[in-house]
């Protein structure tokens, strides 16, 4: 079979422009929790507030994707996103007005609204260009799904802290500046939102088909399970990095090596979605969550700084082909409830990640800095393990 290049994805009319879009919609995803902790620490003086504010938005995100998938669903991603963009940046502006003039729980409920009002942007991506990539075109979509979004999680970031950088903040600290520039990138992304759901071709009914249950197959929960631990790797290696380079006195190394897996993961979607593959979904699904915890496990014993950053950046390549995969087993356990499917995914990626951070975070102070690094690559392996129940023959529930 001959490989489907990005060009014939992206040769199609409003790709281009749903991909520039839904980039910069996308860029609060990483920015809010970064920029809640920075207002809502910086008004109040209470990093414990600023932590439950971050984490009242995680929740809100993981609760809130199953209801706009079912909706989604039902109504298609247009209404559903301009609804969503509306509540998000409304939320994040009340936050960014009542921090430190409110009562506490007032602005930690705001955090979970706008974390419940995200909008679905990957998932409508997913199931645009899935409509119009049939068949072995629909890896390069997903691949080019996670490509947007890993670029607004990487470039999003440094966009706040360079608004930061040159805005007058008042009182003379970068901190201080953090709420006009958390306003500002919420009002961009609210902005892009929109224009992306105007952008959108297909409808609910495009292509027609009666509305499924999520788990009509028995393998769905597997598949839910698979990304779940998948999304705990992430969690480990999250606090496994910085808590390393703490421990090595070296906290600036942080930033490159986090980098380095973001990187690792734009690559290797690049690079995933730029054939196509003869082997099955549920078989790649397998060994690419092997692959991922045998190149994470030297983490655990790699000294040298650019070794390091090396594996993790191979790490990065192995991971957004696994999240691709699990994208494309979505199609054949759930066809019929597309979205609402989706959003188990990211709920279950989220879930996942908070799990692996905690339990990294409990592994550092009782085994010592590299030993979150085996844990990730545990849950990765023990994921590909699960996986192997999804090359069963479908079930019914």
């Amino acid at each position: 079979m001959e490989p489907v290049p990005y060009r014939r994805l992206l040769g199609l009319p409003g790709v281009p422009a749903q991909a520039v879009l839904g980039f910069l919609a996308q860029l609060t995803q990483q920015v809010a929790p970064v920029g809640m902790v920075l207002v809502v620490q910086g008004a109040s003086g209470s990093p414990a507030l600023a932590g439950v504010t971050a984490a009242a938005f995680s929740v809100g995100a993981g609760m809130g994707r199953p209801v706009q998938g079912r909706l989604m669903d039902r109504s298609g991603s247009g209404p559903v996103l301009a609804a969503t963009a509306l509540l998000h940046v409304a939320a994040l502006v009340a936050l960014v007005v009542g921090a430190g003039r409110w009562p506490w729980w007032i602005v930690v409920a705001l955090a979970w609204v706008a974390g419940a009002g995200l909008p679905p942007i990957s998932v409508s991506m997913r199931i645009e260009w899935g409509h119009r990539m049939a068949g072995a075109g629909r890896t390069a979509a997903y691949s080019l799904v996670y490509l947007v979004q890993d670029l607004a999680m990487l470039l999003g970031p440094l966009a706040f802290g360079t608004l930061i950088a040159i805005m007058p903040a008042s009182g003379g600290t970068a901190v201080s500046g953090a709420p006009l520039g958390l306003g500002l990138v919420a009002v961009v992304a609210g902005a892009g939102t929109l224009g992306f759901a105007r952008a959108l071709r297909t409808g609910p009914d495009v292509p027609s088909r009666e509305r499924g249950q999520v788990f009509a197959d028995r393998r769905m929960p597997v598949l839910l399970a698979v990304v779940l631990l998948l999304g705990g790797t992430i969690g480990a290696l999250q606090v496994g990095v910085p808590a390393l380079a703490a421990a090595r006195e070296v906290p600036a190394a942080t930033g490159p090596l986090v980098a380095a897996l973001s990187l690792g993961g734009i690559a290797g979607a690049a690079a995933y979605g730029a054939r196509s593959w003869r082997s099955g979904a549920g078989v790649r699904i397998v060994g690419l969550m092997l692959v991922l915890g045998v190149v994470l496990a030297p983490l655990a014993v790699v000294d040298a700084w650019p070794l390091f950053w090396a594996v993790l950046f191979g790490g990065g390549l192995v991971l957004n082909p696994a999240l691709t995969t699990s994208s494309l087993l979505v199609d054949e356990l759930a066809p019929a409830a597309q979205a609402e499917a989706f959003g188990w995914i990211s709920t279950a990626i989220g879930v996942g990640g908070a799990l692996g951070s905690g339990a990294a975070g409990v592994i550092v102070e009782r085994s010592g800095a590299s030993a979150p690094f085996l844990a990730a690559s545990g849950f990765a392996v023990v994921g590909a393990g699960l996986a192997a129940l999804l090359l069963r023959p479908s079930r019914a529930a």
